[in-house]
């Protein structure tokens, strides 16, 4: 009676080690390798370097809209503030102007892993598509 309870608990754990090998992510990984699900696809802006073309150009601008207001002392401290302002404002415009839209798809590996793959383009993979990775590109699944 005793030998039979061995192989019973012996019996059960062999069981539940195989159901819980078969559900675990290395598992599904042995079925498809590389392969996982889209997580979340975001559209990232980032920003341009500046030369220093644009500050130049903005103080000039704002330096000559400056000048045109006011009279004696309230037409310079106008002229600074505008050679200021417009260099400011010249500088942020030509960054926004030399900024470039990515796209950043992340996806969580069936092996566990969480991978980001960034495109110039729109990718067209949606969240919860099933994907592969092959020659480190993502490719949709049936």
């Amino acid at each position: 009676m005793n030998r039979a309870l061995v192989i019973s608990r012996n019996l059960r754990v062999v069981v539940l080690s195989s159901v819980l090998l078969a559900l675990s992510p290395w598992a599904v990984a042995q079925g498809c390798e590389e392969c996982g699900r889209v997580t979340s696809v975001k559209t990232v802006k980032t920003e341009g370097e500046a030369s220093g073309g644009g500050a130049i150009v903005g103080g000039l601008v704002g330096g000559l809209i400056g000048n045109e207001i006011g009279a004696g002392k309230g037409r310079t401290v106008a002229t600074v503030a505008g050679v200021a302002g417009g260099a400011y404002a010249g500088h942020q415009i030509e960054k926004n102007a030399k900024g470039k839209t990515v796209y950043r798809v992340t996806v969580a590996m069936d092996d566990g892993d969480t991978r980001t793959f960034t495109y110039k383009k729109a990718p067209g993979f949606a969240k919860g598509d099933r994907v592969q990775v092959r020659d480190g590109k993502l490719r949709r699944l049936p």
